[in-house]
Parts: structure tokens; sequence; C-alpha cells
């Protein structure tokens, strides 16, 4: 594993990127109604119409509480052969252990895992199969934080959503002990909260870090890249499309106006973008890293 990976200090929070890996999903699916026309400008596909696609969490280590909180792992050990050349996933590109101990951390020392949703793709880091088929915790120190609606949409899945759902995913969450749920908004600490969208899904939580006068938000699936910041241009993958276009626009009007960053999970090319909106539109400032909020 040859990457850089950024990290900062803002108040009291030393954020961590994290990068877990690479995978492909088809790029008909990524862009919704948007004519492959318009969104083959923005990335290229292989010849399976399938665009590359970053698998990158942050790390956020508090200094008022001293915990290590991971929001998302990535996609995971557990796929066979078969998934994993279907989505193409690359482990040589970057690793979840790999990343964490560039960083000078292991797993047992993660204290909370905030999982936006549980979608294979978010949380499949947290479980591995060790040498004898168990399937064991990655983290077995961490207490793991999803809404309350998403985890009834998790055990009880649409038939539509259901093949984003893993069972060795998700009962191994269930039957931890460990396992938090919280409210739309929940705050963790002071400085560090979350605002749920229910567009891509119902209670997905984009966990929030206030500090220094700067606000970071963990984009995951409201986001996926940089290219989905134009309001019309949503996931075919969203449950409530709608719901997306009403979500983002709220969004990336508060964020225009006070300057947020926003910490890209997908986006292949670009870690960190900022908004800007002229003439009622949004586009994306891109190229940025965590370096960029420093002082």
């Amino acid at each position: 594993m040859e990457i850089d990976l950024s990290q900062v200090t803002t108040g009291p929070f030393t954020l961590y990127t994290i990068e877990t890996g690479r995978f492909r999903l088809d790029g008909g699916a990524m862009f919704g109604v948007v004519p492959k026309t318009l969104w083959a400008r923005q990335v290229e596909a292989d010849d399976k119409n399938r665009i590359p696609m970053a698998m990158r969490s942050l790390l956020v280590h508090s200094e008022q509480t001293g915990k290590l909180y991971l929001i998302d792992n990535g996609i995971g050990t557990k796929f066979d052969e078969k998934y994993e050349a279907i989505y193409q996933v690359d482990h040589q590109h970057s690793n979840l252990l790999g990343s964490l101990s560039h960083h000078g951390f292991a797993p047992r020392d993660i204290t909370d895992i905030i999982f936006t949703h549980l979608h294979f793709d978010h949380c499949g880091g947290t479980t591995f199969y060790d040498e004898q088929g168990v399937l064991q915790h990655t983290f077995p120190r961490a207490r793991y934080h999803v809404t309350t609606s998403h985890w009834e949409t998790a055990r009880h899945p649409n038939a539509r959503e259901k093949a984003s759902f893993f069972d060795d995913n998700i009962k191994p969450i269930q039957e931890s002990g460990r396992l938090t749920l919280v409210e739309d908004g929940h705050i963790y600490e002071e400085g560090l909260s979350s605002l749920v969208v229910n567009g891509h899904t119902l209670g997905q939580q984009l966990p929030v870090i206030k500090a220094n006068q700067q606000t970071v938000v963990f984009a995951a699936d409201l986001l996926p890249t940089a290219s989905h910041v134009p309001l019309p241009w949503i996931m075919g993958y969203d449950m409530r499309p709608l719901r997306t276009l009403e979500e983002k626009e709220d969004i990336l009007n508060r964020a225009a106006a006070e300057g947020w960053f926003f910490f890209m999970e997908h986006d292949s090319r670009n870690e960190v973008i900022q908004v800007d909106k002229k003439n009622e539109k949004f586009t994306a400032r891109t190229g940025l890293t965590l370096d960029d909020l420093a002082d």
C-alpha cells in the first residue's frame, strides 16, 4: 500500500483519512436518469460500464473524551472470488488495517464505530473470517452506532434494497451486545453530531464535526462523488430520489453559505470538496484534502 494518507487537527479533534480499498459500480446506476453522454465526461467507465469508487473512512480522535471514532469501514474481506470480480474489489491500492497502522493505530484502539448506514460497502470491514472459517469481529472493543430507523430497515429491508444488506455483516452487529441505536441529530460529544437524511436509505446519518469555526460533514451516499453535486444528479440506487433532491438542496445551500467541507467516502479522485452556489446552481470546488483544513 503506497498512498498518501492525510490528517489534520482541528480544535479538540484529530482527523485521519482511512483508505480501505477501491471497487467499481455500474455507472448507469450511479447516475440514475443522467444520460451516459453527460456523466461519461466526468468519469471513465470500463468495458462493463463500471466506474471506479473509493471506500474512504474517517478516523476521529477526540482529546475531550479520549475516544477514537471510525466512520464506516469499507467492504471488508468476506467476499468470495465471484463477488470480488463483479465489483472488482481492490485491496492492493489500500486496505483498512494498513491505513490504521499507517497512522499508528490498531483495531483494538477503536472505541466507537459510527455507521452512516449498513449497505455492504460501508460496514463489511466490521467482521472477517479467520483461518478456521469462523466469523470474528475486527474491532473487539468498539461500540456500534446505527440510527434506529436504519436498523429497522436493515433488519426488514424492502425487496429492492435487500441485496445491499448481507447477513454476515448485520447479524454479528446484532449479536455483539455492543450495538447502540441513536436518534436523528444524535450528539456523540460536543462538536461531533449527526445529520440524518432519508433519500438514499432510511436513517442514513452523516457525522458532522464542528471545531475551530469549521464544519466537516462526512458525505457518505448523499454526495457519493463531486459529480453528484448538481441537484438532478442522483443515484439510481436511492430508495426515495425526490427526497434526496430535497435533502441535497437544503444541505448544499447551508454548505455554500457557511463554507462547509465535505469528506468524500466514494470519490476516487477527491478526498474533500467544498460547494459554491452561483445563479442558483451548485458547483464543487475539488482537489482538496484534510490538509486544507489546517490553520
